[in-house]
């Protein structure tokens, strides 16, 4: 018996972070060992699936496994959206062994279109982030002022 080959990624978002293992399967999803649908939250459910409603039928020849942890629901599902997304384009990237894939180049080709016509901020990530406090900037304290007194 052969153990299908499992691959890695990683995605963050505010303070949560999702690790994201893909396999060739039936089209199972798992958060941390629960199957998606007993995820309470129904906006975060629709979150975590927008990604695989693209893929189609494509969906069901793939098992996909996610650990998350670390901040709110919502950053968690938006984490786990990323990762999805991640972890589906780089698995549809060429491979050395192709007669292990599930889906041919063709369709592969095709998945990576329809995914970044999407949202482009899931491939790359969020481009809106928040940017970096810079060196020598103005700080958070108290800057003296005139007293007019």
């Amino acid at each position: 018996m052969t153990i299908p080959k499992t691959e890695i990624y990683f995605a963050t978002r505010k303070t949560a972070s999702a690790h994201v293992y893909i396999t060739k399967g039936q089209g199972r999803v798992r958060i941390n060992n629960v199957p998606v649908e007993m995820i309470p939250q129904e906006t975060a459910r629709e979150v975590i699936l927008a990604p695989l409603e693209i893929t189609g039928d494509l969906r069901d020849k793939i098992d996909i496994s996610v650990r998350v942890r670390g901040g709110g629901y919502m950053g968690q599902a938006s984490a786990i959206a990323t990762g999805i997304t991640r972890a589906l384009i780089g698995w549809t990237k060429s491979k050395k062994e192709p007669k292990e894939h599930p889906f041919p180049k063709s369709t592969r080709d095709d998945l990576r279109k329809r995914i970044s016509d999407f949202d482009k901020y899931l491939v790359s990530g969020d481009a809106r982030q928040k940017e970096p406090k810079k060196f020598g900037g103005p700080g958070a304290r108290r800057r003296k002022q005139k007293s007019y007194r």
